[in-house]
């Protein structure tokens, strides 16, 4: 998905994030592995968490890294049980204008268009077709995680590369050197 979002109340179309530069989906909570390295240092609630990892085995982080703050990186996963989980992951080319600036606002909704991200904590289930209509454990059967928390943390790079992996397992190039790969 992407940037327009729907008001259920007035049923409107309207823009969340002003500028916005991502592409964005929602992992499967019980789905991730791997180890992420943090691009960028994270400002949670005014604690500045730079240098950071994360290691995910089944969808949960059980290892954390950072080489300031890491304390508060530790808390932060233990905040619930959906707070050691993603609930993002968006793409964001490198080339775009906040990255170029070179300036770190400190405010995750400016930061997010610096960079790839993910979220640690709450999904948003837009991505699922009829999501609307399901309740949290409904949701949950799904792989949508929930908690709390919601928060971005960017990993993306100048030499940031993105491979797919379709259901049949054949593999398409996503992301090359940072950025979208042109369509044909």
């Amino acid at each position: 998905m992407a940037a327009n979002s729907i008001n259920k109340v007035i049923g409107s179309e309207f823009i969340a994030n002003i500028p916005t530069e991502e592409v964005f989906t929602m992992p499967h909570k019980d789905r991730v592995n791997g180890i992420v390295y943090a691009s960028k240092p994270l400002n949670y609630q005014g604690t500045l968490i730079d240098g950071f990892s994360i290691e995910f085995k089944d969808g949960k982080a059980i290892k954390v890294h950072a080489s300031d703050n890491q304390e508060v990186l530790e808390n932060l996963i233990k905040v619930d049980d959906g707070a050691c989980m993603l609930g993002e992951v968006a793409l964001v080319g490198y080339d775009t204008p906040i990255s170029k600036s070179g300036i770190l606002y400190y405010n995750t909704l400016f930061d997010e268009n610096a960079s790839c991200h993910l979220a640690l904590g709450k999904a948003y289930p837009t991505c699922i077709e009829g999501s609307d209509d399901l309740n949290t454990e409904e949701l949950s059967k799904l792989g949508v995680n929930d908690s709390a928390i919601h928060v971005d943390f960017m990993f993306g790079t100048k030499d940031l590369s993105v491979i797919g992996v379709k259901k049949d397992g054949s593999q398409v190039v996503i992301f090359e050197d940072g950025n979208f790969i042109k369509g044909e």
